[in-house]
């Protein structure tokens, strides 16, 4: 139950990013995405500093081994990429107009699905029931119709 409901939590979180990133991105100049990334970047800092320190308090044994760190820099570096250019996505590029935040999360999201799973079996080993496999189709169908729907 309580993984259940730290799923809803999460899923509530990245959908206010996703949402945010759009609002934040449509602001001011060129620089403006830099400059909304790195604030991004340093509130999801403060927030894990003050978690931390939670976690000091409480007396938790606060390791991190170096192959951890490796891999979280790594991670945080495909966020920071992906973050400037959601910004950009959003706000427009290149003389064209911003995407609409209903077609782009989707999208991403989904995509961010299908790449995942895919990854999951193929570097992780991990096996998928048929139902799973019919998710992704779907996923991916769906994906196509917002792709499509946005042309017209």
């Amino acid at each position: 139950m309580y993984a259940l409901i730290l799923l809803t939590l999460i899923t509530v979180c990245y959908a206010a990013y996703n949402l945010l990133v759009k609002v934040s991105g449509s602001h001011a100049g060129a620089s403006a995405p830099i400059f909304a990334t790195i604030g991004l970047q340093l509130a999801a800092l403060s927030v894990s500093l003050v978690y931390l320190a939670v976690l000091m308090r409480q007396g938790a044994a606060v390791a991190l081994p170096p192959r951890a760190l490796l891999f979280g820099i790594a991670a945080g570096c495909c966020i920071g990429a992906a973050e400037v250019m959601y910004f950009y996505l959003f706000r427009g590029i290149a003389g064209e107009p911003g995407m609409s935040a209903g077609v782009a999360i989707p999208v991403i999201v989904g995509g961010t699905i299908v790449i995942a799973m895919l990854v999951a079996g193929v570097v992780f080993g991990e096996t998928f029931a048929p139902v799973q496999w019919a998710g992704i189709m779907l996923t991916l169908g769906g994906m196509l119709l917002l792709a499509l729907g946005a042309r017209q």
